[in-house]
């Protein structure tokens, strides 16, 4: 499925709320990752799939605020 087209489909109310909950999904998922270096005895799987997990999360969190803020010419 193509990004772009999937997010011009939607209303910037319903992408203010997809962005919040992604920020909120990132920072847990942040945390789990600290959590799972801390505890040493990490799966470095499980900590791989994390980490891409949140770079996906942090791409769409950038989409959405691009289409959110508007373009300023100055």
């Amino acid at each position: 499925m193509n990004d772009q087209s999937d997010i011009s489909m939607k209303t910037d109310d319903v992408l203010r709320v997809e962005l919040e909950v992604f920020r909120t999904d990132h920072r847990a998922l942040d945390d789990a990752i600290k959590e799972l270096v801390d505890v040493g005895t990490s799966d470095q799987l499980m900590l791989r799939r994390l980490k891409k997990q949140k770079l996906w999360l942090k791409d769409r969190i950038r989409v959405i605020e691009d289409r959110l803020t508007p373009d300023i010419i100055a």
